[in-house]
């Protein structure tokens, strides 16, 4: 990869954690904080805004954390709003087919349910 302006990138901060949980739903925070560059702190504020805009749940699975995607979801700028986490996800997850069950529809279902 090359280091020539790596001071900004094309997604957020908030779809890095995304593509992070659709690789591994019991993701620790400072495991995505290592893989994406920002502090613990910052990762566990982008996972509470993203649940709390109801872009991911998140419920405890013995010790740990265990998140499900929101994949039809729709994305929040009015320039990408005809767009889904899904849309969002999967080019960025098929080369390596980490687009996992995990992640759910806006009504519940799997993201590899039918309509």
């Amino acid at each position: 990869m090359s280091t020539i302006g790596t001071d900004w990138t094309f997604l957020s901060s908030h779809a890095h954690v995304l593509i992070c949980l659709a690789e591994n739903p019991r993701a620790k925070l400072r495991d995505i904080a290592d893989r994406i560059g920002v502090t613990e702190r910052t990762v566990m504020r982008l996972i509470t805004q993203l649940d709390e805009a109801g872009f991911l749940r998140r419920s405890r699975r013995g010790r740990g954390n265990y998140y499900e995607i929101v994949a039809r979801e729709p994305l929040r700028h009015p320039i990408e709003a005809h767009c889904t986490v899904e849309m969002l996800l999967r080019p960025v997850l098929e080369a390596d087919d980490s687009l996992g069950s995990e992640m759910v529809t806006s009504e519940g279902k799997d993201a590899g349910d039918p309509p």
